[in-house]
């Protein structure tokens, strides 16, 4: 396998996994902002919101872990 090839996969899956942790991140700062005013909050979605956001940036840093994995293995 090229070189090439290991560091583009190796460079997504690090990327995706930033991307999630970011997400996560920003879903608990957003509810922690949100916080304040009780009936926006309800409004606008509440906890569900808070999970769902938090689902996808767990999506995002599990497949960029898997990335990072399958660039390792392959390049053995």
């Amino acid at each position: 396998m090229a070189a090439g090839t290991f560091s583009s996969g190796l460079l997504l899956g690090v990327f995706a996994f930033l991307l999630g942790v970011g997400a996560i991140a920003a879903a608990l700062r957003r509810r922690r902002g949100k916080a304040r005013y009780p009936e926006t909050y309800a409004a606008t979605g509440g906890i569900i919101y808070t999970i769902v956001q938090m689902g996808c940036g767990a999506i995002l840093l599990l497949g960029g872990a898997g990335l990072v994995a399958l660039a390792v293995i392959n390049r053995h």
